[in-house]
């Protein structure tokens, strides 16, 4: 696998919207994780083409697609960047077939490739339809059928289960993993769903505000977040403002003192705490502190408990804890219990940058 690939560093003003962006990507599966309106489908259409950046670089396979310092910016058909829509974009007036065919660079290659595409993807029944007559997992088949057939050194995936229901989701990410464990290149996965990412890539770039992150492997953003805004997209649900005093934290939300087991850097001014990792304890100890119970959420597998540190003052943020079903049933005391937080479970997170 080649250090880089895909090399982006671009700058766009849209109104006041400031999207900057800059990571390398290997011929692998790499995510864009962010919420929506963050800027990662605006990438996306920076690197394919569809968009000029106002600053920056992007190299493709050691070819240049757009430099505003040298003045390049290659039109998308130039590329060699497969672009995976939301909606497909397919013709609406072509068939299945004549969407994939209309797609090969070859021409004498053409009958052979297309009749190769609609095999592999199982659009035998389905040539002759245009899109309108199709379903959404056959739409996304053909859409990546034609992206394929240009033969794209790199995939630019965009939410490509956003308009699939769940169990049609399950079947196509399947089929979709299938396709991309044979694609020699890079990707880029566009994704608000962190299972989703978490299932079919190892490496993430978390994008917040028109900012991206350091790109990190998955297991970093899962157990060691770098930043608050990264730490929620893993799934983190509590957070708190954090006071360091040594190796502990003071949080005047909640009025606590909590032992984090390691310096706790000067910087420090949030903390993160995840769901699971808030467990009822037997009494006192390090850690440990009574809690109100102010409200029980049954969810489909676990129990989700929202919690009042007895001592936080009125109108602060509650702690969410979440267990298994039998695991909440087997507390006798439902109303106030002790709650303990192992040191080694607190997220530190630094001030973070922003623009005026």
């Amino acid at each position: 696998m080649r250090d880089t690939a895909l090399s982006v560093d671009i700058q766009k003003n849209l109104g006041k919207f400031r999207l900057q962006v800059q990571f390398e990507a290997r011929d692998e599966r790499l995510a864009l994780l962010g919420a929506s309106g963050c800027g990662k489908s605006v990438t996306l259409r920076c690197v394919a083409g569809i968009l000029r950046p106002d600053e920056g670089k992007i190299v493709l396979d050691g070819v240049t697609l757009f430099d505003s310092a040298a003045k390049i910016d290659l039109p998308p058909q130039r590329r060699h960047v497969g672009y995976l829509f939301q909606q497909y974009a397919l013709f609406p007036n072509m068939t299945v077939r004549q969407n994939i065919s209309a797609a090969v660079r070859d021409r004498s290659a053409r009958e052979e490739t297309t009749n190769r595409l609609i095999r592999q993807f199982q659009l035998e029944q389905s040539a002759g339809r245009r899109p309108g007559q199709l379903s959404g997992g056959q739409q996304q088949r053909t859409a990546l059928a034609r992206i394929l057939a240009s033969e794209p050194k790199a995939l630019l995936l965009d939410e490509p289960f956003s308009a699939l229901d769940s169990y049609l989701k399950y079947q196509l990410e399947l089929e979709l993993m299938d396709v991309l464990d044979r694609f020699q290149g890079t990707v880029l996965w566009v994704s608000h769903d962190r299972g989703e990412v978490f299932r079919n890539c190892r490496r993430v770039c978390v994008v917040d505000q028109g900012r991206s992150c350091p790109v990190q492997a998955l297991s970093q953003l899962f157990h060691t977040p770098s930043t608050e805004a990264a730490a929620r997209l893993s799934g983190c649900k509590n957070f708190a403002d954090a006071v360091p005093q040594g190796e502990n934290v003071f949080l005047p939300e909640w009025n606590l003192t909590l032992s984090c087991g390691r310096p706790v850097p000067d910087r420090v001014e949030r903390v993160g705490i995840r769901a699971h990792f808030v467990r009822p304890a037997e009494g006192p100890g390090e850690n440990t502190f009574p809690c109100g119970v102010i409200r029980v959420i049954e969810d489909a597998f676990t129990t989700i408990v929202l919690l009042r540190p007895e001592d936080a003052p009125s109108g602060g943020p509650l702690l969410r804890m979440e267990l298994e079903k039998m695991a909440w049933r087997a507390i006798p005391e439902q109303e106030r219990l002790y709650i303990r937080i192992d040191p080694r479970d607190l997220l530190l997170f630094e001030k973070e940058w922003r623009d005026d």
